[in-house]
Order: C-alpha cells, then sequence, then structure tokens
C-alpha cells in the first residue's frame, strides 16, 4: 500500500483501554505482567477432538461482567452469555467506561470488529452443548450488532477478518472513519477463544508446539528450539477519537494511532511466505504514515509466534524495512507470555506497546535461551529491558499473507 500523508489531518488518539487475557483483565495487570514475564500459559483439557489428551494453551481465567449501567445486564445475565459474546462484550464496554462514553448514545460513535470465523464458532459452542444451530435456518444478528445494541452504539459497525491480523485492521479501519469524518469516536478491537476444533485444526496443521514436559516454557519466538505456537484467547478494544475531541472532554489520551501499513503476499493459506519483501512493506508503510523515520522506533513488538518459518521471516521483514538501524532497536514478542490470540492478537499486542510506552520499559521474550542466527535481532530476553519509548510498532502477519503494521506514539 501506498502510505497517506497524514501531516494536515488530526491525530487520533486511544483514550480508552478494555482487556480480557491470560495475563489480565486492566491495563496495569497486563503492563505488570509483561514486564514481570510471568506467563499465561498452561496445561489445558484440548477437548473431544484432540489427538493428545492434555496440551498447553493460554485461556482466560474469568471474564469481568461489566456494569450493568453499561450494558443493561445483570452479573447473572452476562454470565449466561456464550463465551465469546462475553470475551468480547466486558473489554468493550471497558473501553467505553475508560474513555467517559459509557452511556453517550451518540450516532457518531462507531464499532469495529476484527473477528474471523465468528459463526463457526458460535455454531461449535452450541453444538457441543447440545444444540442444533448448525443445522437450522435461523440466523440472529451477527455478533458486532449485538454488541453494539447492548451499548447502545448507533453508528456504523461492522466486523473484519484478516486472520490473526484482524483487531489490528480494525483498529485501521476505525481510524479511517474518524479521518473521514463519518465518526466522532470508534471502538475498535477484537478477541478469540479456545475451542475443541480450532485447537485441533491447528495441532493437525503442525502450526501448534507438540512439547509435553512444561507449559511455560512452550511458547518460544525467536529461539533455536521453537517447535510451533501456543494458542490464547481474549483480546483488547479502544476508543479512537481526534485528539482535539479528546481534549475538549478533558479525557487522558494513552497515546496516539500514528502509523498503519498493510499488504498481502498470498503465498499460502497457513505458511508464511519465506519472502520478507511483502510483510517488510506494511513496516515501511505504517513508519512512512507515522510521518517518523526508522532510526526513531524505540521499540518493536514482533508478530513472532513461535513457528520455525514466520519467525525467520518477520526478522529479514524488519531488517529489510528498516535497515542500519535495526540492531539499535529492542524487538520482543508478548505472545511468549500470552499465547497467540488469533484474532485479538493484534489489539492485544498494541495494547503491549501501550505498556511499553506507559512504562518506559522493553517487556521481554521468555524461554529465548538460544537466540536463533537466523533470526539476528536486538532481542530482549527473559527480562523487561528499561528504556525511553515514544515511538513503538507492532507487527501483525496473517494466515493467508494478511501483514499489518501499526505505529503508536506517545501522548
Amino acid at each position: 500500500m501506498t502510505a497517506v500523508d497524514r501531516s494536515s489531518l488530526e491525530p487520533v488518539v486511544v483514550t480508552g483501554i478494555g482487556a480480557v487475557s491470560p495475563l489480565g483483565s486492566s491495563f496495569d495487570e497486563i503492563a505488570d505482567n509483561l514486564l514481570g514475564g510471568r506467563t499465561g500459559v498452561r496445561a489445558i483439557d484440548p477437548g473431544r477432538f484432540a489427538r493428545e489428551h492434555v496440551q498447553f494453551a493460554a485461556p482466560v481465567s474469568g471474564i469481568p461482567a461489566p456494569s450493568e449501567t453499561i450494558c443493561g445486564l445483570s452479573s447473572e445475565a452476562f454470565g449466561r452469555l456464550g463465551r465469546l459474546e462475553r470475551l468480547c462484550l466486558s473489554p468493550l464496554a471497558a473501553a467505553l467506561d475508560d474513555a467517559g462514553l459509557a452511556t453517550d448514545r451518540s450516532p457518531r460513535i462507531g464499532l469495529v470488529l476484527g473477528m474471523g470465523a465468528e459463526h463457526l464458532k458460535d455454531w461449535e459452542l452450541d453444538f457441543l452443548d447440545g444444540g442444533s444451530e448448525v443445522f437450522g435456518d435461523r440466523r440472529d444478528r451477527t455478533l458486532v450488532h449485538r454488541l453494539a445494541g447492548r451499548v447502545g452504539i448507533k453508528g456504523p459497525a461492522v466486523t473484519v477478518a484478516a486472520a490473526c491480523a484482524s483487531s489490528g485492521y480494525a483498529m485501521a479501519m476505525g481510524r479511517t472513519w474518524i479521518d473521514s469524518g463519518w465518526v466522532d469516536a470508534c471502538v475498535v478491537g477484537g478477541c478469540d477463544i479456545l475451542s475443541p476444533v480450532a485447537i485441533a485444526a491447528f495441532y493437525n496443521l503442525r502450526a501448534l508446539s507438540r512439547r509435553a514436559d512444561d507449559p511455560a516454557k512452550a511458547s518460544r519466538p525467536f529461539d533455536g528450539d521453537r517447535d510451533g505456537f501456543v494458542m490464547g484467547e481474549g483480546g483488547a478494544f479502544f476508543v479512537l477519537e481526534r485528539q482535539r475531541d479528546a481534549r475538549a472532554r478533558g479525557r487522558r489520551i494513552r497515546g496516539e494511532l500514528a502509523g498503519v501499513g498493510m499488504s498481502s503476499d498470498g503465498g499460502h493459506m497457513v505458511i508464511p511466505s519465506s519472502d520478507p519483501v511483502q510483510s517488510s512493506r506494511a513496516i515501511t508503510a505504517a513508519i512512512t504514515n507515522a510521518g517518523v523515520r526508522p532510526d526513531e522506533i524505540d521499540y518493536i513488538n514482533a508478530h513472532a509466534a513461535g513457528t520455525p518459518v514466520g519467525d525467520v521471516a518477520e526478522a529479514g521483514a524488519i531488517r529489510t524495512a528498516l535497515g542500519d538501524a535495526t540492531d539499535a532497536i529492542p524487538v520482543s514478542s508478548t505472545k511468549s507470555m500470552s499465547g497467540h490470540l488469533i484474532s485479538g492478537a493484534a489489539a492485544f499486542e498494541a495494547l503491549a506497546c501501550l505498556a511499553a510506552i506507559d512504562r518506559q520499559a522493553v517487556p521481554p521474550t521468555i524461554n529465548l535461551d538460544r537466540p536463533d542466527p537466523q533470526c539476528r535481532l536486538d532481542h530482549v530476553p527473559h527480562e523487561f529491558r528499561p528504556r525511553r519509548i515514544r515511538v513503538a510498532a507492532s507487527n501483525s502477519f496473517g494466515f493467508g499473507g494478511s501483514n499489518l503494521c501499526l505505529v503508536l506514539k506517545a501522548a
């Protein structure tokens, strides 16, 4: 894609954050766990379709019920919703509340949900609970419209699916809506769930780690002994709005969504392209769109999930895009702690960048005992690194070649 000059546009900033993840359900808790190098990975029962009785994953242990004043649901009624809807509604409501828009019913607020295979997940969970929706002709409202209805969003609401980059594409689309004047604020992000079919499918694709010794050691991005990724669940939502509007409302600004870059290689449905050219174009476009130079990037949150091909390809893409600046920019993969949140990964990792900016420290890549020499980067193994961070970039490279880079700046 060709980067658009944003010099004449008002900055689009983050004024609300909500999250539900294996590492916690508040910004501060997640930031503490990321910098503390704590893992959310543990042994789980993978369900009836699994070849192994026990596998490793990073589940969400609890989903906070939103206030009844925000979504009109008691905690008991919230608990009766499907798991996918609860995982989305909880952080979405929290983001609106954090931005001071929880009771705003303006038609100028939009919603973009990043999620792939929504109906398949709903049908699967219903079927496993003894339901028959998959065989019937009843079609409920899509999840994004159910969510919008519950929190009173009256503006445009859509779902965007771009595999593992879905929630990042949602952030990009929301910024475009604001730039175009279609909305004054937009709730953006995405979530995903662990499900028996998804676990079995990724396992059969040989995309998942097959380690069976210690769950805390299973997710190993950039490590020479990596053998696949570890699935996680959850995600994050943000409220985006123009900087001048946020200041007029007296809201705290968490950061600026300064740059977006996208590309597509389409080389294979599930195997990342080993050619770094197309994914590097997304990084270059995002940096240009943000109006910064490569040597002004202070931190890169890598997509690196721990797959043998993908991590090497991304290291090559970073070096291709940033050139000589690469060696001075710390890079880490927070998937080593959170697991891979699939549709929710990009939004959660944007939150990790905001946490790095807030704490002025780079979160580590845990389990990086023996860095792969083919992934020649300035790694941050095991422990966080104090650093002045004003600009952070986050990569998300989805199955099928959906490449995305987001650049976030300090407020």
